[in-house]
């Protein structure tokens, strides 16, 4: 086989690149809906919403800031930044780890959980009108495996 088709058989179809370019699109103008949203409504980013909700999920409302990286997807200096913002106004106590003296623990605060809870309405509906509701519920399901699928190959590699 000849490198020009070898090259031509890894270019998307125009198919393929209608929905890359829209999955783009709509990631990226939704993100940036519902961070703006956010902040207007409860002074919280997307981020600070997503630590709050991790650490309020987790086992003693605490996480190594390892794994908080993880599981709310930022690098590990942008999540140091939210933190330390998120320590200043009392939402999140850092403490250190026992067992490992370079680690951390990230814990969630009253006042922390507090915001949460405030916050947590109004995103919820935010995200159900700019998100759900647009997907016909024929297809939520679809959508949801298709993600759930696509998410466990990246974390895989």
């Amino acid at each position: 086989m000849s490198s020009h088709t070898a090259e031509n058989q890894s270019l998307m179809t125009d198919d393929e690149l209608l929905l890359w370019r829209s999955f783009l699109a709509v990631s990226v103008r939704l993100t940036d809906a519902l961070d703006e949203s956010l902040q207007v409504d409860s002074s919280l980013t997307l981020t600070d919403h997503e630590i709050l909700f991790s650490l309020a999920r987790a086992q003693d409302r605490r996480l190594r800031m390892s794994d908080l990286a993880d599981e709310v997807l930022v690098s590990r200096s942008r999540l140091t930044y939210r933190i330390n913002r998120l320590t200043e106004v009392g939402y999140v106590e850092r403490q250190a780890c026992a067992d490992d003296r370079r680690g951390l623990w990230a814990t969630l605060t009253e006042q922390g959980a507090s915001a949460l809870e405030a916050a947590t309405p109004a995103h919820d509906a935010n995200v159900r009108q700019r998100f759900i509701d647009p997907i016909p519920r024929q297809h939520q399901q679809s959508l949801t495996e298709i993600f759930v699928m696509m998410e466990e190959k990246l974390r895989s590699h």
